[in-house]
């Protein structure tokens, strides 16, 4: 990590914090701020740090860029939501390019493989039923090519056998699928405070990653 991506990590743990509690204080006008501040100080952790493969790196700032938007979008109007969600996709598949490209361990893939299959069976079964039955009926196929696409993501980060990659991709996933339950099947009272503590260790794991490979 060079001095000026400390610096920038910093000023994300800052702005992460605030909006976890603007999230729990019910301050929209401060997450508006803090939100994608937390992932535009990220990304410049991305672009600063040294990483173990600067091709790599690319795709991850590409991920990162279009989590962005998908944080912007998701701030707006609920007719934002699809636009929110195909970023956040496409944020997904560049982190599957990324994660793609490092070396890879099938034992570790073996394993990913049976966690991605319990988790959609447990939850993301329940989440598309109830998607598929309610007045969102029209959103189940953006659903389950969203489920499809960041369990690659996954799938991908425990092929990596990297602990940074592998927690990082867990707790993004943890994120989704709590916001998921929180909107189509039980809002819960801590949802939205554990999307975005999750969303945002998720993504800096990722991040982290590009130092320790």
């Amino acid at each position: 990590m060079t001095s000026d991506a400390w610096v920038l990590l910093a000023a994300a743990a800052t702005l992460a914090l605030v909006d976890w509690w603007a999230v729990w204080n019910r301050r929209p006008s401060v997450r508006h701020i803090a939100k994608p501040g937390t992932l535009v100080a990220l990304i410049g952790v991305a672009i600063a740090l040294d990483p173990f493969d600067p091709a790599i790196r690319t795709w991850m700032v590409a991920g990162l860029v279009l989590s962005l938007a998908g944080d912007v979008f998701l701030m707006l109007a609920e007719r934002w939501f699809i636009a929110g969600l195909v970023s956040f996709l496409l944020g997904h598949v560049a982190y599957v390019v990324a994660l793609q490209q490092a070396p890879r361990s099938l034992a570790w893939s073996a394993v990913s493989g049976a966690v991605v299959i319990a988790c959609g069976v447990t939850i993301g079964r329940r989440i598309v039923a109830r998607v598929g039955a309610g007045s969102n009926a029209n959103l189940a196929g953006p659903v389950v090519a969203y489920l499809v696409v960041i369990s690659a993501m996954v799938v991908s980060a425990f092929g990596t056998a990297a602990a940074l990659a592998i927690v990082g991709a867990l707790l993004f996933y943890a994120s989704d699928a709590t916001l998921a339950w929180n909107r189509f099947v039980e809002p819960r009272k801590l949802g939205p405070l554990a999307v975005m503590v999750t969303y945002h260790l998720g993504q800096a794991g990722l991040v982290g990653w590009l130092v320790t490979g």
